[in-house]
């Protein structure tokens, strides 16, 4: 499974071509061991459905093989100690590695199975999961529990943030930069928006799992030259809020605050994702916390995601899904690393969930 796992981070997959090709890499693997499966195409993106099992109900492992855009010395597995670096070691080819060894094994005896295990192998997460994970649902390949395998240090997020876009833009007056005071700079609306923002209701939101909404600004654009006055200046906001919240009542909110600022504001909400809530009781949820804390030896800790997964395309199924995967650190950044003790208990977990 390590040896899967090297094999897959040396593909330089940041790009579609990449991305596909790891697909493939990992279909040639699931053929050398005799495991049936389909391969999909969709607007240029491969994915795998594999499945095995027969029963009332159908689980699915759900990983990416695509990565986060990477030097191509990070396409170089080195393993230090228990540590695996390179780039996609944690997010997520090694949950993409367990999973493919602990379909591996259930597969040498599917008639110990009592429910379906579907295994979703995708090479579009990190642009979205549209074409992949968001056709798999599309086209009917869903399931009654989901697990993403993105990387969780082992716990199980029943939650995520939703997410909405918003852009805005701050009219002010143009005016020559020796004489600010003749204009209304732009920039300035902006920042005393900003300033403000995290004073407004929404903002002050919590639940069990979350202290407050995050609110970050993305994006500005504004003024070119340093003796005017700029007059217009746009900006672009990230807010993931906390289940329960309405984005609508989010941008009304910021809205009012930028016309109470100035009447000619403009502002637009963007793409917009539903949060995500798998209860705790759910039946599927507590068998894993059972047969992680087995593994582990540790209590199993349930947490909500600050970000978003393809958890987003078979939750709006009414699905289960959660993200649960192996521990790992730095992702997307220049050290990422997973562990691969994490790894082999990850592919542990998943076979003995598959087989309660």
């Amino acid at each position: 499974m390590i040896e899967l796992l090297k094999n897959l981070i040396a593909i330089k997959s940041d790009t579609e071509e990449g991305a596909n090709e790891a697909l493939r890499y990992c279909s040639t693997w699931l053929n050398s061991h005799d495991i049936e499966h389909t391969v999909i195409e969709n607007e240029g993106r491969l994915m795998i459905h594999a499945e095995v099992g027969t029963g009332p109900s159908t689980i699915v492992w759900n990983g990416h093989v695509d990565v986060a855009p990477g030097k191509l010395e990070q396409f170089n597995p080195v393993i230090d100690g228990d540590k695996l670096y390179g780039r996609g070691s944690a997010d997520m080819k090694a949950g993409v590695a367990a999973m493919m060894e602990a379909f591996r094994r259930i597969s040498l005896t599917p008639e110990k199975l009592t429910q379906r295990i579907a295994l979703h192998i995708v090479t579009d997460e990190e642009t979205g999961g549209r074409k992949t994970s968001g056709h798999l649902v599309e086209t009917g390949y869903t399931g009654d529990f989901v697990i993403c395998g993105e990387p969780t240090h082992l716990k199980l997020s029943v939650q995520s943030k939703g997410i909405i876009h918003v852009d805005l833009t701050f009219n002010g007056k143009g005016a020559h930069g020796s004489r600010p005071w003749e204009g209304t700079n732009a920039i300035e609306l902006a920042y005393e928006f900003h300033d403000k923002l995290k004073t407004l209701p929404f903002y002050k939101v919590s639940n069990a799992y979350y202290e407050h909404p995050s609110v970050n600004l993305a994006k500005i654009q504004a003024g070119d030259r340093y003796n005017m006055v700029p007059d217009t200046c746009e900006v672009a906001y990230d807010i993931r809020f906390v289940p329960g919240q309405k984005w609508e009542d989010i941008v009304q909110e910021m809205t009012d605050l930028a016309l109470s600022l100035n009447k000619n504001t403009i502002v637009k909400p963007g793409g917009k994702t539903p949060a995500i809530v798998t209860t705790e009781d759910n039946e599927f949820v507590k068998t894993l916390a059972l047969v992680t804390a087995d593994v582990t030896q540790k209590d199993a800790v349930l947490f909500g995601q600050h970000g978003a997964a393809d958890t987003r395309y078979y939750a709006r199924t009414g699905a289960g899904a959660i993200e649960f995967g192996p521990s790992g650190d730095d992702w997307h950044g220049p050290g990422e690393y997973v562990l691969i003790s994490s790894v082999e208990q990850y592919a542990d977990i998943l076979t003995k969930h598959a087989l309660s």
